[in-house]
């Protein structure tokens, strides 16, 4: 679909152009791969996490991702605190319920911040998306262990919870209530490198902070998608110059930061279901 491209190059350039904050509540296992894509794809991160400081810069971010990588009752209530402050600013949300299904703390914590926060959008792989859709068994740590179809769990979740919803896999599906789009760019061997996932929401943060100032908004759904799209040709560029996935990371930021429009347009591919 070359009008998703297209509109993957216009929104990275007005990532670059208008270097959006995206507030980050992040997991401390990935925190600065997290901070290196969001900076390399041209917007700033800041990861500021205890309650005297997350509240402050909520209410000037241009974007907030919450992360339940590693996740405490205080983690809890200062990513609640944060999204009602955003929600009330009509500022994008972007939740990645990192490990949702793995224990019944994870998936109460993932369906707490979905009901009070309305999330923008929910990044998961297919398991978590399971999760929060109340199926099990397909959760192992934070990896996905099961064989669920996650086209149709993106529209599930994004009916269910009335949000974005992007499944993110081999192939990346995001939906709203109306629409599946399936990204078919990356490459198998970032599943091999922790906090791909939430390299991604940390992108699509990004992208849907500068979709709302377009001239003509192009709605979150194509965000995300061109959130996806950018990463996923990065990633490709990354991996003609990368041995596996311990080179890959590096290549990645190196491709993100040099990633130009025509590359998005060329490359794309998205498909609609």
């Amino acid at each position: 679909m070359s009008r998703i491209g297209d509109s993957a190059a216009t929104l990275l350039e007005a990532v670059r152009e208008q270097r959006p904050l995206v507030h980050h509540l992040a997991n401390f296992v990935t925190m600065q791969a997290v901070a290196g894509a969001t900076r390399a794809i041209g917007a700033l991160p800041v990861m500021a996490m205890s309650p005297e400081d997350a509240e402050e810069v909520a209410a000037t971010a241009d974007a907030l991702v919450l992360s339940l990588g590693t996740p405490t009752p205080e983690r809890l209530e200062v990513m609640l605190s944060t999204g009602r402050i955003a929600g009330l600013r009509g500022v994008p949300i972007v939740l990645d319920p990192v490990g949702a299904g793995a224990t019944r703390y994870r998936t109460a914590a993932a369906g707490r911040l979905l009901d009070e926060l309305h999330p923008t959008a929910v990044r998961a792989n297919a398991g978590e998306a399971a999760a929060l859709l109340g199926q099990g068994g397909l959760v192992r740590g934070v990896e996905y262990v099961g064989a669920a179809e996650p086209g149709g769990l993106a529209a599930a979740l994004a009916r269910e919870r009335a949000c974005v919803a992007a499944v993110t896999g081999a192939c990346d599906f995001v939906a709203d209530t109306d629409r599946v789009l399936g990204v078919e760019n990356g490459h198998p061997w970032l599943a091999a490198i922790p906090g791909a996932g939430c390299m991604t929401a940390g992108v699509i943060g990004a992208f849907c902070a500068v979709a709302r100032t377009q001239p003509e908004a192009p709605g979150f759904l194509l965000a995300a998608a061109c959130a996806l799209v950018c990463f996923g040709v990065a990633a490709e560029i990354a991996a003609d110059y990368a041995r596996g996935p311990g080179t890959l990371a590096p290549a990645l930021l190196d491709a993100l930061y040099y990633l130009t429009p025509e590359q998005v347009r060329q490359e794309a591919r998205v498909r609609e279901l």
